[in-house]
């Protein structure tokens, strides 16, 4: 047997087993390139998805904290305007937290030593104060004009010493001459005449007005221990 014939035979036989063969890792060198080309093109859209989802839950918190910092911007309008409000509807809320009865002998608009210093208590206790009107009712015994601008003459001593020995602002002070007429408790002048000349005043404090702690002087006053 020719041994090269042999070898001739074997290469005839095998030659298209390894072009086969060289195929076939083709096949397979060319599936792999494809699989990673899938892989990756997958992986970068699970990365784009999950960017768009993070930047999703990024806005999604950003619009919760603004709807809560908008809901309490709403919550804290509300309080100014309750706030608002109740100032509002409290402006006009006074209260007597204080009176006292200036007597003037002989009906001249002189002021007594006591009544300088019933005055001069007066203005100390309202030191600091803020939201306060002083109400001055004037009475003279005389009738007609004649009282009447009697007592007009003594509110207007006792505003001056007020305003000019302690500072006490003029729109502070409201002043009503009644000659011999003398108001009731319910605020209506009456026809019953008034023996003495005098100046009764009352301190009206507004409810909102800030107080500062009450001083031993003060807290006589407002029991009224300065009443004559």
């Amino acid at each position: 047997m020719n041994p090269f014939a042999s070898k001739k035979w074997v290469h005839k036989q095998t030659d298209p087993i390894n072009d086969r063969l060289s195929e076939l890792d083709d096949v397979n060198a060319k599936n792999g390139r494809d699989i990673q080309d899938v892989d990756g093109r997958a992986q970068a859209g699970i990365r784009n998805a999950q960017g768009t989802a993070d930047a999703a839950t990024l806005a999604a918190n950003v619009a919760s904290d603004q709807a809560h910092k908008a809901g309490d911007t709403a919550q804290g309008a509300s309080g100014h305007v309750d706030q608002l409000n109740t100032t509002v509807s409290g402006l006009d809320q006074y209260r007597q937290s204080n009176e006292l009865e200036v007597a003037f002998r002989g009906g001249q608009p002189v002021l007594s030593v006591t009544a300088r210093k019933q005055l001069d208590d007066l203005a100390a206790s309202l030191t600091g104060r803020q939201g306060y009107i002083l109400e001055l009712e004037a009475h003279s015994p005389a009738a007609g004009s004649t009282g009447i601008q009697n007592s007009e003459r003594l509110a207007e001593a006792v505003k001056r010493y007020l305003v000019t020995e302690h500072e006490i602002p003029v729109y502070r002070l409201h002043s009503v001459a009644l000659g011999n007429a003398q108001n009731s408790v319910t605020g209506e002048a009456t026809v019953t005449p008034v023996r003495t000349s005098n100046v009764h005043i009352r301190l009206m404090e507004n409810s909102l007005a800030a107080q500062e702690a009450a001083s031993p002087q003060d807290a006589a006053s407002r029991t009224g221990s300065e009443r004559p």
